[in-house]
C-alpha cells in the first residue's frame, strides 16, 4: 500500500509544524503579593520569546505569603516553535492572548 502526495504532504507539514528546539537558559523571577500588586515576572537571560514559543520555569514555589515580594535566580526550559507553527499563530491574529493564558508557572 503506498502513499499518496497528498498524505506524504499531510505527514510532513505535521512533523514540521510540531517540530521545536530546547534550549535551557537562566533566569531571575520577581514575586509579588501585596495589597497593592499581585503579579510574577520573569526575565530570561539572553533569550527573546517570539510567537509560539514556551518558556517553563523551574524551581518557583508554588505560593507565597501575602504582604511579601521576592526575587531570586533560577532556570527556564524555553521550547522555540518551529516556523511553521510561528506563522501559524502570527496568521491567526492571537498572538496576544496567546501571550496572556500560555503562560504558566510548575514548582
Amino acid at each position: 500500500m503506498g502513499w499518496s502526495l497528498a498524505g506524504l504532504a499531510v505527514v510532513a507539514g505535521g512533523a514540521w509544524y510540531t517540530m521545536s528546539r530546547r534550549r535551557e537558559v537562566p533566569c531571575t523571577v520577581d514575586l509579588e503579593m501585596t495589597h497593592d500588586h499581585f503579579h510574577a515576572h520573569v526575565d530570561l537571560k539572553g533569550v527573546e520569546v517570539d510567537p509560539g514559543d514556551e518558556v517553563l520555569v523551574r524551581n518557583t514555589p508554588s505560593r507565597i505569603a501575602f504582604g511579601t515580594t521576592t526575587t531570586f535566580e533560577s532556570s527556564a526550559e524555553v521550547k522555540r516553535a518551529s516556523w511553521l507553527k510561528r506563522q501559524v499563530v502570527k496568521l491567526t491574529g492571537g498572538t496576544e492572548i496567546h501571550e496572556l493564558y500560555e503562560v504558566g508557572f510548575e514548582g
